[in-house]
């Protein structure tokens, strides 16, 4: 997982898969965008507008479940 901010333009960009990925977006909101590849995989996640989305000056909680299946 990297996470990027471009503080120019108030984005950040969490990018879960590395690689280069061919996606589809959603987007859930006019500041949050979800890209998925191939077979529906979550790539990355947008966010535009971040400081005033996130807070500015504050950390948010996050939490990270990772649940691997072994098939």
């Amino acid at each position: 997982m990297k996470i990027s901010y471009d503080s120019e333009i108030e984005a950040l960009y969490i990018r879960l898969v590395e690689g280069k990925h061919q996606c589809r977006t959603l987007q859930l909101t006019d500041e949050i965008a979800l890209n998925f590849g191939e077979n529906e995989l979550l790539v990355g996640i947008e966010i535009l507008d971040a400081t005033e989305v996130l807070g500015a000056g504050s950390v948010p909680n996050v939490v990270l479940d990772i649940s691997l299946m072994v098939v």
